[in-house]
C-alpha cells in the first residue's frame, strides 16, 4: 500500500501580504531576534505568539557552553505563554533569524527544529485549536502555513500511549 502524505502552504514575497495581526506578529518575532544569546554559533532566532487575548509573547535562543543546555526561541516562547497566559489559546507563531557568520544563508526560510515541532504540536493538541505558522528570511520572504501540525506529518502524540 503506498500512502503520500502532503502539506499545504503559502509563500509570500513581503509581510504585507499578511494579515494585520500577522503582520505585527511578525514585526515582533524580528524584534525577539535582537534578544537572542548566541553567543557560539551567531545564529539568532526570533519567535513570537499570538494568544488569544491579543498579547503577543516573544522569545529567543538561548546558548549555554554546556551544549546541549541551551534552548530553542520557539520552546522560550511556548513556555512564556504557558506560565503567562496558561487559559489562553495560541493562535500563530512568527518565526525569524539572523545568522551573523553566513550571509548565503539568509536566503533559507528557517524552520522549527524538530523539538520545536514536537513542542508546537503538542500545543495544538493540549488547546484543541490550530496555530498558524509565519516562517521568514531577513529578506522578508514568507512561508505561511494554516496548521503547526503540518510541520511534523506522523508525529509521536499522546495518542500513542
Amino acid at each position: 500500500m503506498k500512502i503520500e502524505l502532503s502539506i499545504e502552504y503559502q509563500i509570500f514575497e513581503s509581510d504585507q501580504e499578511l494579515e494585520e495581526d500577522l503582520q505585527e506578529l511578525l514585526k515582533a518575532s524580528k524584534e525577539a531576534v535582537k534578544l537572542s544569546y548566541a553567543p557560539y554559533s551567531k545564529f539568532h532566532v526570533g519567535a513570537a505568539l499570538l494568544m488569544s487575548n491579543r498579547e503577543i509573547v516573544k522569545g529567543s535562543n538561548q546558548e549555554n557552553a554546556s551544549f546541549p543546555a541551551g534552548i530553542c526561541a520557539e520552546r522560550v516562547a511556548l513556555s512564556a505563554a504557558s506560565s503567562f497566559y496558561p487559559n489562553e489559546k495560541i493562535m500563530a507563531v512568527a518565526i525569524s533569524y539572523h545568522n551573523s557568520t553566513d550571509d548565503s544563508s539568509t536566503e533559507n526560510i528557517l524552520s522549527p527544529c524538530g523539538i520545536c515541532r514536537q513542542s508546537l504540536l503538542e500545543a495544538t493538541q493540549r488547546q484543541q485549536a490550530h496555530i498558524k505558522v509565519i516562517l521568514s528570511n531577513p529578506q522578508g520572504k514568507i512561508i505561511y502555513l494554516k496548521n503547526a501540525d503540518d510541520l511534523l506529518p506522523l508525529a509521536f502524540s499522546s495518542d500513542h500511549f
